[in-house]
């Protein structure tokens, strides 16, 4: 397979062939970063670390506890 880039709406798309998937871990709905290096397109699989992910958190962003209700089984409460 050659891949083509294609227009898809207002911007482009390129199909990543199932094996190239498979072989990087890519599937549908994983968020990558892109980059351009001089002529190359660089597609990688966007790592969150618990740093960055805390940074996020704010007052406003923040829910309150949540009930699950009573013991279930022989939960330890």
């Amino acid at each position: 397979m050659q891949p083509r880039v294609q227009k898809w709406g207002n911007s482009l798309g390129i199909r990543i062939p199932l094996s190239l998937a498979r072989q990087t871990g890519l599937r549908e709905g994983t968020p990558v970063d892109l980059q351009a290096e001089e002529e190359a397109l660089i597609i990688r699989r966007k790592k969150y670390n618990l740093e960055q992910l805390l940074a996020l958190v704010s007052p406003d962003n923040m829910h309150d506890e949540i009930d699950t209700g009573p013991p279930a089984g022989r939960e330890a409460w």
